[in-house]
């Protein structure tokens, strides 16, 4: 039988499942290193003085933003023996783009990380729409199970709500500069919302699509099918 490096589509018969705990850590987990990081970005140069070489706080988060995203990919290959498309993708635009960032020792390359990778991920997601393909099954398959039209639904909805983040990126990041002046304050304000920010933003939205989830279920969620 050939042996999948990307992950399989939704609802295939076989397909290797990964907890849905642990896939959560995975994608939240490099997010966390780049905020802890960049908030102790001195102490860090202090204690590794590697660290401090690479430049101040926003460089070193973006190194250990790198290192921890390919741990986390690599776990998740350990453990399923296939890539997630999601985190692959992000990964690949992290590399890229943190790598400019060090090598250039310029932050335009990893602020503008979010947006392209948000960008890319509404382009593939209404665009395989436009080829009949729900890609977003890939990453919530393991969470839930719907019939093909709550698939659709969900996707174009999700690569809207993409479209919305690449855009709030920039704005952020721009308002951020622009109030504060660039500098650390500024890259500090920029981490925050991305951190802190963008998380609550994602969950309520999230909300928002339970009614929609409940219709389209393929297996009771809370004991009782809508």
């Amino acid at each position: 039988m050939t042996e999948h490096i990307i992950e399989e589509a939704p609802n295939k018969p076989g397909r290797k499942e990964m907890s849905p705990l642990l896939k959560f850590a995975l994608e939240l987990g490099p997010l966390m290193v780049f905020f802890f990081a960049n908030s102790r970005g001195e102490d860090l140069a202090a204690a590794f003085p590697v660290l401090g070489d690479l430049g101040g706080p926003l460089f070193i988060a973006t190194a250990l933003f790198m290192g921890a995203m390919v741990i986390a990919l690599s776990v998740s290959w350990a453990v399923t023996r296939t890539l997630p498309i999601m985190p692959l993708v992000s990964g690949a635009v992290v590399l890229v783009f943190g790598g400019l960032t060090l090598w250039l020792q310029d932050e335009t390359f990893i602020k503008l990380k979010p947006t392209i990778v948000n960008a890319l991920f509404a382009a593939v997601l209404l665009g395989g729409l436009f080829f009949g393909k729900s890609f977003l099954g890939y990453v919530f398959d393991q969470a839930f199970k719907l019939d093909d039209e709550g698939w659709r639904k969900l996707t174009f909805r999700w690569g809207l709500f993409f479209v919305f983040l690449a855009v709030v990126n920039i704005v952020v990041w721009k308002a951020a500069d622009a109030y504060y002046g660039p500098g650390q304050i500024a890259d500090d304000a920029w981490v925050d919302f991305k951190v802190w920010g963008i998380m609550p933003i994602t969950f309520v939205f999230m909300m928002t699509q339970i009614g929609l989830i409940r219709r389209h279920s393929l297996e009771p969620i809370g004991g009782k099918k809508e």
